[in-house]
């Protein structure tokens, strides 16, 4: 990679007086560095294509911690067909039979793909523990095969990158009411939410002996501090341009040459057409 692509740091010492906090807020705009880092994942894109680089980025965290969000920023100025979302809904009986890990393997990415799993296998340690969907042998069992199973992806050539969001009970209380107050937002309030934030000490019990088990030097976990979401995107997105390493990759122009010509015997076509309508004036 050419550069480090970090956020804009303002000096530790400034913050004295007023003035030196005003300037200090003044110092970071996230529109101008959020969008500094999509260019960026546009190079990462192209560099991912020419090379056939495989990356899996994993993303976990509390309900409310702002995933959403954060994928939605990554996912808004590339190609679907390079960067892949799978957020899966609950599995089917056919696949409640099979292998747990099973589910997942097909959806690892192929040569050219970046793979971006909202959720992923450790919903096992997680909601399937907490909620009871599966026994506690079984979770104990996935929270020592998971780190097995991540060295095998690794050993792939697989570049794997897990994150997890974390979020205060306070600043979750906060978006939990925001959700039920703003119709946009009341789609994201699920019975499993309403469970979580009920069951918030149950969780952390989960989520610590998670992060602590499956923490491993080939497949480490990433903590994003998340109550300040704009924070938590920008340090997030430039951790995984720096955890990648890609080059610039030269655009190629292409020549557009000149359009055709109108053909002298080209008839316009008068069969009805329906326009949708103009609701602008």
């Amino acid at each position: 990679m050419d550069e480090k692509y970090e956020p804009q740091q303002v000096d530790a010492e400034a913050g004295r007086n007023g003035k030196d906090k005003k300037k200090k807020k003044k110092s970071w705009d996230y529109d101008k560095e959020i969008s500094r880092l999509q260019v960026e994942l546009a190079h990462l894109q192209a560099w991912i294509k020419k090379s056939g680089a495989r990356v899996v980025i994993v993303f976990e965290g509390r309900d409310a911690a702002g995933k959403g969000g954060m994928i939605k920023r990554i996912m808004e100025k590339v190609s679907p067909r390079v960067f892949r979302v799978i957020a899966l809904p609950a599995p089917t009986d056919r696949e409640k039979s099979q292998i747990y890990m099973q589910r997942y393997i097909g959806y690892l990415p192929a040569a050219g793909e970046i793979v971006i799993f909202d959720r992923s296998w450790y919903n096992r340690a997680g909601v399937d523990r907490v909620m009871g969907f599966c026994s506690e042998k079984k979770a104990q069992r996935f929270l020592e095969l998971a780190p097995r199973f991540e060295a095998a992806i690794v050993e792939s050539g697989i570049i794997l990158l897990k994150y997890f969001l974390t979020v205060s009970e306070d600043e979750q209380d906060r978006r939990f009411k925001r959700r039920i107050d703003d119709p946009l937002r009341q789609w994201k309030l699920s019975p499993m939410d309403v469970e979580s934030y009920q069951r918030w000490w149950d969780y952390t019990r989960a989520y610590d002996e998670m992060l602590r088990m499956t923490d491993s030097n080939h497949a480490p976990w990433w903590i994003v501090p998340s109550d300040d979401k704009k924070h938590a995107r920008v340090n997030c997105i430039s951790h995984i341009l720096q955890s990648i390493p890609y080059e610039r990759v030269k655009f190629a122009a292409p020549d557009l040459g000149k359009r055709q010509k109108r053909p002298s015997d080209f008839v316009e076509d008068s069969s009805i057409r329906h326009v949708v309508p103009d609701t602008t004036s």
